[in-house]
Order: structure tokens, then sequence, then C-alpha cells
């Protein structure tokens, strides 16, 4: 057993944590993950509605008797989206771990706060990591530049920011990014960190709700298999590496090129429509980090923690004890 700060303030059986991850954080995934004794987190906005997130965590609720998160990812967006109402849907169904993403969850504190809801913010820096712990989160998951989404633009991989962010942070620290194994949960924790986040790796579980051949591709892909794109509009992301996404690239390397030329292609209503939901891999952009050279074979959640909280319990326990002379 692996007991940490994290364990113990969030009361979750494993340090692991499944992030929030746009549809494909719906219910079988996290009910799966929460039963295996990790933290999953259902994604507020995959939900149409505030009503809808309502009735999936009660779905999940179904599934589950342990305790999961929600994700409340908050973005400038063309359309405007209720994130009050969101937000006071998560309180109202009662929910007691949030992990916050995006822009400052300053707004929405005092009312969690309030509910005695415990809150993760991501980060992708030290100094926005030290700003949220000023802003009174409970913990602060922070991204390596080798994580799937939006890493920032700073190019810090995680062996360097983990243990600059554990040296300057107080509350616990989840680490995040190129994470998938139990050498990857055993690395993070001797940086300094408290639990380990995947994403990536939770595609590739027979719960996760996306097509097969999703599944299949980040098994046969290695580390060499993303693409960062965005980086000319100061929003740079890691996907996975198709034919869309070096599209993508193509056109954004052309002088005088804006995100208008690229919004069709990196639609993300595209992407979980061709991609996750249909299984054409190069229909549309999808995300994926550079873990995808860790994950050799398709497994249940169960299998999936067990197997890394096992092997992290070995390194520590046993190859790195067995070097002490």
């Amino acid at each position: 057993m692996l007991t940490t700060r994290f364990t113990e303030t969030f009361g979750i059986e494993h340090p692991i944590v499944c992030g929030g991850m746009t549809a494909v954080g719906t219910a079988e995934l996290i009910a799966a993950v929460a039963n295996a004794g990790a933290l999953g987190c259902l994604t507020a906005l995959t939900q149409p509605t505030p009503e809808a997130l309502a009735k999936e965590i009660a779905r999940t609720r179904d599934l589950t008797d342990k305790p999961f998160a929600v994700n409340l990812t908050i973005l400038p967006t063309i359309t405007p989206v209720p994130y009050d109402e969101y937000r006071d849907a998560i309180i109202d169904s009662g929910i007691k771990i949030v992990e916050t993403a995006g822009s400052n969850p300053a707004p929405h504190l005092p009312s969690f706060k309030e509910a005695g809801v415990k809150v993760i913010h991501k980060a992708v820096a030290v100094r926005h990591a030290l700003k949220a712990e000023k802003l009174g989160v409970d913990a602060v998951s922070i991204d390596g530049f080798e994580c799937a989404g939006h890493p920032g633009e700073d190019d810090i991989g995680g062996l360097v920011l983990i243990a600059a962010a554990a040296a300057k942070l107080t509350i616990p620290i989840i680490a995040s990014g190129g994470i998938a194994d139990g050498r990857g949960l055993a690395g993070a924790l001797a940086l300094g960190a408290d639990a380990a986040n995947m994403g990536t790796r939770f595609m590739a579980t027979t719960e996760a709700p996306i097509h097969e051949n999703v599944k299949q591709q980040i098994v046969a892909n290695d580390e060499r298999a993303t693409k960062v794109v965005f980086r000319k509009f100061h929003n740079s992301a890691r996907v996975a590496r198709n034919a869309i996404s070096d599209q993508i690239a193509e056109i954004e390397s052309q002088e005088g090129t804006t995100f208008s030329d690229v919004a069709e292609l990196a639609a993300g209503a595209r992407g979980r429509a061709e991609v996750l939901g249909k299984g054409d891999m190069d229909g549309g952009m999808w995300w994926a980090s550079q873990s995808q050279g860790l994950i050799n074979e398709v497994a249940s959640c169960a299998e999936v923690v067990a197997r890394i909280v096992a092997d992290a319990e070995e390194i520590i326990g046993t190859r790195l004890a067995a070097m002490r002379t």
C-alpha cells in the first residue's frame, strides 16, 4: 500500500488519478477507475447541460460507491458556457472533489469551499501552481511538457517541473504528463509528488467509451507518435500524430496563416465523432501523450491500477532498496 498526502487528504486508496478528458470521462470509465481504488474525474462539459451533468453523476453513483471527482474546465468559448450552473450542479449532487482547469478558478472557490468541496487545480508552470495555492486550492496537478492537451509555452519536462514544484509548494502535488506505469508513479513520488495523473493510459482500457481502433492505435504507437500544434497561435497542444495533425502543422508553418485556417481540421466535434466515435484514425485531431510508447496492451481499469501499484511498490521496496549498501 502506498500512502501519501494525496491518499490521506482525498480519501483515495491509491495515489493515481484519471484526470478530466472530454468525451472520455463518462460514467463507465470513471466508475471503473473509482472501483479500482484510484480517483477518476467525470468531465462536466462532456455533458451538454448542467442537468445532464447531474444525471451523469447519478449514473456514476449507480456504478460505484467509491469517491470520484468532477472536472470543470474553464475556458473562453464562442458560445457562452453557464459555468455557475455547472458548478451548482456539482455541489447540489454532493460531489466532494473537483478538478479545475483552464482559467483562474477563483470565482468558483468560495462556493466550493462553503460546500466542503476539495479542489485540485491543473497547472503547467510552477508560478501558476503557486498562484493556485495562494487562492486556496487543496492540491495542484502539474503538467509536464510530455502531456496530452495544452502543456503551456515553457516546454519544461516533468523530470524538472515536478521537482521544481515540490520545492516550492506546500499542498499535495499530482504529477502529470507522460506517466503510464509503475516506473512513472515511483519516479513521480521520488521527485516529490504525492500522486500521478494518467490520461492516455486510461484511454487504452476496456471501459473507456471510445472506439477500439483508438485503443489499439495507442498500443501500436511509440513515444514519437505525437505532434505539438498551435504553437504559432500561442496555444500549444500535444495531439496524436496522424494525417490531420500533420496537415495542421503544415498549414501552421506557412507565412501569414491564422487559427481560422486550421479551425475546421482541429474542430473537437470532428475528432470526437470521426476518431473516438467511428474509429477513423485519420478522421480528425485527437489527444494523446508521449506515454503511448509505454502502453503495451488494452486492459481493464482494475488490471491497470493493480499492476501500476504493484510495480511501483516493487521498485520502491525492492529494486531501489537493494541499491543501498
